[in-house]
């Protein structure tokens, strides 16, 4: 059986959403249920659930509330709460494609040695256009966009699935642990890294991760996320997750983090030149932008 855990916080604009996409998809409702994991919202979000569960009465639905605040204790709640053994995170404020559920209970169910998958992310702006200094390494950032092709493979390099469209074997927290309540996002406070340590902990003791193009969600842009002030905390808070991440690891992975830091910084540069030359200087300024806070942050300024 799936899980699907959907974590929440004060988003009943998309919650109804994401919930009916799920409900439409082709797989059958005897087939999964949804732990919908509240976290201290304090909106209409458990009203809009209601009207999910009247209009869809087929689907498998357990409303639950975690009071510690914070993404990592929602996450959490949600794998003690689940009765599957493959569990499937979906972010609040996404839709996904039909085949969804489909195409990972396909894949674990051929594919026994596959410990976790994830599949693309697209972004979907409700402002309708991109801005003009968009970059790939921005939209990555910013919207959590992810594609690696028409083909399942491995996540190439040190790329890992995305932390809204990512699935687990139960047994792999058995193996690695629960998400670090230190790491990750708090309310409004836009921290991480929670989903990088998981990865970082399953490629450690060699599990396997693999990338489904089937299994795709549409990730809701709105306005606000393309913000001066949104980017600022965003960036700050990769680096200020970054600097506690590897802090926990041990003081060797922090030197370690600094070093890699650097060679991002060099890269950064060569990139700025290369959008200076042809002619999209904002797009370099707002990577340098973007390094710059990552960088203070990371070092504790």
């Amino acid at each position: 059986m799936i899980s699907v855990i959907i974590c929440t916080y004060n988003r009943q604009k998309y919650i109804y959403n994401v919930l009916k996409s799920l409900a439409e998809g082709t797989i059958p409702a005897a087939d999964y249920e949804v732990v919908l994991v509240d976290n201290n919202c304090t909106d209409d979000t458990r009203s809009e659930v209601e009207r999910f569960q009247t209009d869809f009465p087929a689907v498998q639905l357990r409303y639950v509330t975690e009071t510690n605040q914070g993404l990592s204790h929602a996450r959490n709640r949600g794998i003690r709460e689940s009765r599957g053994d493959i569990l499937v995170y979906v972010d609040d404020d996404a839709t996904v494609n039909p085949g969804y559920l489909k195409a990972y209970a396909d894949w674990f169910r051929a594919h026994p040695e596959t410990d976790a998958a994830g599949g693309p992310i697209i972004p979907r702006y409700e402002t309708g256009a991109e801005p003009r200094w968009m970059t790939y390494f921005i939209k990555r950032l910013l919207t959590g966009y992810l594609y690696f092709g028409r083909k399942p493979r491995t996540f190439p390099g040190s790329n890992y699935p995305g932390g809204g469209n990512a699935a687990y074997r139960k047994r792999v927290f058995d193996k690695v642990g629960l998400y670090n309540v230190k790491l990750g996002r708090n309310g409004n406070n836009l921290g991480g890294g929670e989903e990088k340590d998981i990865f970082d902990k399953m490629k450690r003791q060699g599990m396997q991760f693999i990338y489904l193009p089937d299994a795709i969600l549409y990730h809701s842009i709105p306005g606000y996320k393309l913000e001066q002030d949104y980017f600022d905390r965003v960036t700050r808070g990769i680096g200020s997750s970054e600097r506690a991440r590897t802090y926990w690891v041990g003081q060797k992975a922090y030197r370690r983090r600094l070093l890699s830091e650097a060679n991002k910084w060099v890269v950064t540069i060569a990139l700025w030149c290369f959008y200076l030359i042809t002619f999209r200087p904002q797009c370099g300024n707002k990577l340098v932008q973007f390094r710059r806070n990552v960088t203070r942050a990371l070092i504790g300024q």
